[in-house]
């Protein structure tokens, strides 16, 4: 008997961590759960939540879904307190155990921190190394806990060591921290993960997107800058600039699937850009048939985009299972074959004696595409055609998102014919890349200083690869972009 986590091998990049921090609501850790709960599409392995209550820190974090962790009302009374920090978790650094679950709390010499990181460091294993030397004792395998050492080690007060730290660190990250009474939100200097901020009444809140503003009926302010360190206390609120300046570059793939659909980030709506990506995709890559069908959920919007600047009629020709666990017993190879059908099933009605094209967000080892393009021709379709609203994704990322050795990616391996053979559709296009920064508002990708971070796609890494570089498995065909 096989125990898989993962039974219809749900074949796509993860984001890997959603972070929510408030200051000043007597609710403020009912407020975190909730906006964790809007965050969940950012990591759904673990969450916690640290309180303050201007005494005591309280503290909750377990693996699992934020609504199992938070939804016992005896576990939010315990978490006391105007301000709180939350975090929900899927592993790109360490393993998913209760130690490795943020925030990270510590006990410095001015009192408790906590702190929760959705990014990814560079160069943890070199930095961790140097402070194991120096006679540091981790108590995690997650990149964030050195922060926590750097910052052990340096002078001044908190907000001095933590700049003092994240001079140190290379990498994205974006960070909510609580010391006091004191909440902190910081961003990397290229701004490579989002981070928002809103109002609430006469509350502050920190927030990886929008959507988590929303559903506490919360006020979007605006989105922190790329290097930019907001502090909260009971005097208010201020800004600082304490980096470098570093050319921004905001992950991309935010647009195509990250985020949620009704987020804002940078000004720009998701679902928008979604639909005029999928609006360029059908420009790039028109072909003849009789319905647009996106692959659930996470292609809706380029489908809805690719059909209405195509004309051909829009259908909802695969239908989702929302109630799928993430345990799953499989038996026999046969039932684990079967698996994709527990999240996707064809509408066989609309589907038979059909010229389909499948639209999709991003194809990364093919298994599941595969699977779908099967189970669309077994309903009785007659050409399957698919579309996908990202370029091809050749390289792994580095910043904060699970994806799987570039030997694993299909777009590293084959070229487009060769992938379609492979996945088995009548034909394969992926949105070029200046289509896509076209959809983005541009005029197309600026080669020598593009304005977004697409390494997953073009192996141009904005930020160094230390850790990946000293331990001599940088990803072949990569190119480091030369930092400013």
């Amino acid at each position: 008997m096989n125990v898989s986590t993962n039974p219809f091998d749900d074949d796509k990049l993860k984001e890997e961590c959603g972070i929510f921090g408030i200051l000043g609501h007597k609710d403020a850790a009912a407020l975190a759960a909730l906006g964790l709960h809007a965050l969940q599409h950012r990591g759904q392995e673990a969450a916690g939540i640290v309180a303050f209550d201007g005494a005591q820190f309280h503290t909750h974090r377990a693996v699992g879904l934020v609504g199992d962790n938070f939804g016992d009302e005896k576990i939010i009374a315990g978490l006391r307190g105007d301000s709180a920090i939350g975090h929900t978790r899927y592993a790109t650094s360490g393993g998913t155990i209760l130690r490795n679950i943020q925030p990270l709390f510590a006990e410095f010499e001015f009192g408790g921190f906590a702190l929760g990181h959705n990014g990814n460091l560079t160069n943890a294993d070199a930095l961790r190394r140097g402070l194991v030397k120096r006679g540091s004792i981790f108590q995690s395998t997650t990149d964030t806990e050195v922060i926590i050492h750097l910052m052990a080690q340096a002078q001044g007060d908190f907000v001095t060591r933590l700049i003092a730290a994240l001079n140190q660190v290379e990498g994205a990250y974006s960070l909510t921290c609580i010391a006091k009474d004191t909440i902190i939100a910081v961003r990397d200097p290229r701004g490579v993960r989002p981070l928002v901020l809103g109002k609430l009444d006469d509350a502050w809140i920190f927030t990886s997107e929008t959507c988590a503003l929303d559903i506490i009926g919360a006020t979007y302010v605006r989105d922190l800058a790329a290097g930019e360190m907001v502090i909260l206390d009971r005097s208010g609120i201020r800004s600082l600039m304490p980096f470098r300046p570093e050319k921004k570059r905001f992950c991309v793939f935010e647009y195509i699937y990250f985020a949620r659909p009704d987020s804002v980030m940078e000004g720009v709506s998701v679902y928008e850009a979604r639909k005029r990506i999928g609006a360029e995709l059908s420009r790039e890559s028109g072909v003849a048939a009789d319905l647009v069908v996106p692959v659930p959920d996470s292609g809706v919007p380029a489908g809805l985009g690719y059909a209405q600047e195509s004309g051909i009629p829009f259908d909802l020709g695969i239908i989702r299972n929302h109630y799928v666990g993430r345990t799953f017993i499989e038996p026999t190879d046969h039932i684990r074959h079967l698996g994709v059908k527990l999240k996707h099933n064809a509408n066989r009605a609309g589907l038979t004696g059909k010229r389909v094209i499948l639209v999709d967000d991003s194809i990364v080892r093919g298994t599941t595409s595969k699977k779908i393009v099967e189970m669309v021709r077994q309903a009785g379709a007659t050409e399957v055609h698919m579309r996908i609203s990202s370029p091809p994704t050749t390289h792994s990322c580095f910043f904060g998102v699970d994806t799987p050795e570039r030997s694993q990616l299909l777009a590293a391996n084959y070229d487009v014919p060769a992938m379609a053979k492979l996945i088995g559709v009548d034909s394969l296009a992926f949105i070029s890349m200046d289509g896509l920064y076209r959809a983005m508002g541009e005029r197309g990708r600026d080669k020598a200083n593009p304005q977004f971070c697409d390494a997953c796609f073009s192996g141009e890494y904005p930020i160094r690869l230390t850790d990946v570089e000293e331990r001599g498995d940088r990803p072949a065909q990569a190119s480091l972009l030369e930092i400013a």
